[in-house]
């Protein structure tokens, strides 16, 4: 059982906007049925001020994503398009209070029904995920390597873990892992620590690197070999 507060609960239980705008000015379907969280987003924009007048939710999923949607269509009701594309997910788990780590994945879900909804109230195609076509990475939910990308630079995310509880690639078989661990090392890189010690340095606090005087290191030895 998920330990959810209070406010979140509350958008749960009683969900703010649910429903559908006939006839809407942007329309935004992300996540499928298939993995388990699914959410349709309509918007009615004006268009000559270009400002988000309603927005309105149907989502398939649990309660931290029922919410995430509500609590989603109050903070871009009032703004205009460009500002309701800088709602991030943060800013909804913000206003939520806060999530589950492993829940995170909804207020994700929450941002790129945004963005989704808005490329098609300009016409721009986009995926089911918003980004550009990538390459799946994890087959169980279909999650592309643009996707992973994208949500670990707007989050600051560095480990598989993470990516998991904000995508949900890589929580089921898993073996999609070691692709995700290779995303996160070409956006981050690896930056070795200067004052780190050595291979050298750590194996001479042991036996196997205690070398007799005047001879070559053992484990130099290994690595020229190698």
């Amino acid at each position: 059982m998920w330990e959810y507060n209070q406010k979140v609960l509350e958008y749960f239980r009683n969900p703010k906007n649910m429903g559908e705008i006939e006839n809407p000015d942007g329309v935004g379907e992300v996540g499928s049925m298939a993995c388990g969280d699914a959410m349709r987003l309509t918007l009615r924009i004006d268009r000559a001020a270009g400002r988000i007048t309603d927005a309105k939710f149907k989502t398939f999923g649990c309660a931290s994503a029922i919410a995430s949607a509500s609590v989603l269509t109050e903070l871009i009701i009032g703004k205009t398009v460009a500002e309701a594309m800088q709602v991030s997910n943060e800013d909804i788990v913000n206003a939520l209070g806060g999530l589950p780590t492993a829940k995170m994945h909804c207020s994700v879900l929450g941002h790129d029904a945004v963005l989704a909804a808005i490329n098609n109230y300009r016409g721009v195609q986009s995926t089911h995920q918003t980004d550009d076509e990538g390459k799946i990475v994890c087959r169980c939910f279909a999650v592309t390597d643009t996707h992973i990308e994208r949500v670990a630079r707007e989050n600051k995310l560095r480990t598989v873990d993470e990516i998991t509880n904000f995508t949900k690639a890589g929580g089921a078989c898993k073996s999609c892992h070691v692709a995700i661990q290779d995303i996160l090392d070409r956006q981050w890189g690896t930056v070795a620590d200067a004052d780190a010690p050595t291979d050298c340095q750590k194996q001479r606090e042991t036996r196997c690197c205690q070398k007799p005087k005047g001879k070559a290191c053992g484990c130099a030895a290994a690595r020229t070999k190698g």
